[in-house]
């Protein structure tokens, strides 16, 4: 048995990736299109999003206010009405460009300054947060009161600045926004940015000096429009993830939103919106009383994540805050992990987090020796090697011994021509008078195999490859090889590899082995190119390992 098996197997991978590519085809993406068609026709604003909250939210809660929804106490507002931009104020620190609408004093617009769309335009940042109709996704936030006395996300507030900016020297950025109701409650939302930090702090102050005291429940929440499903090979997940002390990570995604909302009561935890390489997450601040996270779908375009903190009561002459945070940015494992509890967990290695995760570690390791993502590919790809060098020589052993036999396996065949009943009861007694298992080789391979998908998630999921140059031509690793040098080299890797293997006695078995090299040529020229890297190393280091053992038993 020879390398036919990894062929075969890798093969079954590229195909389920094409299955589900041809899924989503038929099915998501025509969705999505007459999704992204009732948006240009209605775009979304603050008020075509107002949740109701979800029914599962401690009694205490209840008792306080027993009846109160957000969409029960919002006013009827036309949703055709656009955000006036005069109304946005801009902020501007060393990472982020936002703006916050008055309306709401909530974020509309988020630019990732240190994130450029595409390699060749770096001045050109990625829009994470956009109140456009075709790419809608904001943040809203309020005070939910039982009489609608609390400042909403559709409420009016007043600024002081139409700009600020991070000043040099300056560590931390705060704005505030103000609302006042008729009755003397005064409410202050400030936003707090800092330097080199995509952790944002939000603080009301929420002074009573009404004639009655005052109970609302604060409330945060993302609110998105779904994308449009992107074309390709590679699938990464877009939606909504919770973390609770029930369930560290779980993903609840638009289609599971459209079947049912999502509730779950925690006293710590985080609500989130995640997309490939960036998260958008709300962390309210830990509390002995349980908050209520919830996601919902919103007339069938809009979907929202968020958290509804517990109530609180506020005597005349009194004044409270509340607390939360917002991490908006990319999923950076360091600067996860110092956010909040289980959020570097949305760098979504998937089922293989546990072997992913420590071949991040490496690869960062890696990077610190040589300050290039495409060289610490190179170096774990050779870790790996040696790792599994024993499981591999077992491998290439066997197929060496086959590789021997080939001669008495063509004389077998001369032999016993058609009938293959006869020649394959043949080819069993050789093998066991040789005393070569043909099957020597699958286990390595199919050790091996959970190591190399793990490792290719490590790839298109790392957003610290997301850009990064290697080489000469290369100049971002996680796009394709714009002269696919890398893709043609691994043909000619598997090519010659295949020239080591025993050839095979099937004549059909040997044209799809001759037809491998360019098919898998195909596949590779549209794969990220710090993945084709990591196989044609691992593909030169392979044939360097049987070419040795081969020649060494005789075989060649």
């Amino acid at each position: 048995m020879d390398n036919f098996k990894t062929y075969i197997i890798f093969g079954l991978v590229i195909v389920s990736l094409l299955l589900w590519d041809a899924w989503q085809n038929d099915y998501v993406r025509p969705l999505a299109a007459q999704q992204q068609a009732a948006a240009a026709t209605a775009p979304p604003t603050a008020d075509s999003a107002l949740p109701s909250m979800p029914s599962a939210v401690p009694q205490q809660e209840l008792a306080d206010l027993p009846s109160v929804t957000i969409d029960g106490s919002l006013p009827e507002i036309n949703q055709t009405v656009a955000i006036n931009n005069a109304n946005k104020i801009h902020i501007k620190t060393d990472v982020l460009d936002v703006y916050i609408d008055t309306q709401g004093a909530d974020i509309r617009n988020l630019a990732l300054l240190k994130y450029p769309v595409e390699s060749s335009a770096p001045d050109v940042p990625v829009q994470f947060l956009d109140d456009s109709a075709s790419r809608f996704f904001v943040t809203q936030s309020g005070l939910l009161h039982v009489n609608n006395k609390g400042p909403l996300h559709n409420s009016q507030y007043t600024a002081e600045r139409s700009s600020y900016e991070l000043s040099e020297g300056q560590d931390t950025l705060s704005v505030p926004f103000h609302w006042q109701s008729e009755d003397g409650i005064s409410v202050t939302k400030t936003y707090h940015f800092h330097r080199d930090s995509y952790l944002i702090d939000v603080n009301y102050q929420i002074t009573n000096n009404s004639s009655e005291h005052y109970s609302v429940h604060p409330y945060a929440q993302f609110n998105r429009t779904r994308p449009q499903e992107g074309s390709g090979f590679i699938y990464t997940y877009t939606g909504a993830v919770f973390s609770s002390e029930e369930n560290n990570y779980e993903k609840i995604d638009f289609d599971d939103l459209d079947d049912a909302d999502f509730a779950q009561a925690a006293s710590v935890g985080w609500a989130a919106m995640i997309q490939h390489y960036f998260v958008a997450a709300l962390i309210p601040t830990p509390q002995e009383r349980e908050k209520s996270l919830y996601g919902r779908s919103i007339k069938e375009r809009n979907y929202t994540a968020g958290a509804k903190m517990p109530t609180i009561s506020i005597e005349v002459g009194n004044t409270a805050k509340v607390t939360y945070q917002m991490y908006i940015g990319p999923k950076q494992h360091q600067r996860l992990e110092a956010a909040a509890e289980h959020l570097n967990l949305t760098v979504d290695f998937g089922i293989l987090t546990i072997i992913s995760q420590p071949l991040f570690w490496l690869l960062e390791q890696f990077h610190k020796i040589t300050n290039n993502w495409g060289w610490s590919i190179v170096l774990l790809t050779i870790l790996i090697k040696l790792v599994f060098f024993q499981l591999s020589a077992k491998s290439y052993r066997s197929m060496a011994g086959m590789r021997k036999l080939t001669p008495k396996l063509a004389t077998l065949k001369e032999r016993f021509g058609d009938d293959k009943q006869k020649f394959n009861a043949a080819m069993m007694d050789l093998y066991r008078t040789e005393k070569i298992n043909p099957l020597g080789g699958c286990l390595p391979i199919l050790v091996q195999m959970p190591v190399f998908l793990a490792f290719y998630w490590v790839l298109v999921e790392a957003i610290e490859l997301r850009q990064a140059p290697f080489i000469w031509w290369l100049q971002d690793l996680t796009a394709i090889d714009p002269y696919f040098i890398l893709p043609l080299l691994f043909g000619l890797s598997m090519f010659f590899q295949q020239k080591l293997n025993p050839a095979p006695q099937d004549p059909a078995q040997a044209m799809v082995m001759k037809a491998f090299p360019i098919v898998f040529t195909v596949f590779f020229a549209f794969f990220p190119s710090g993945l084709v890297l990591y196989w044609v190393v691992n593909n030169i280091l392979s044939i360097a390992q049987q070419w040795y053992i081969t020649k060494k038993l005789g075989a060649l």
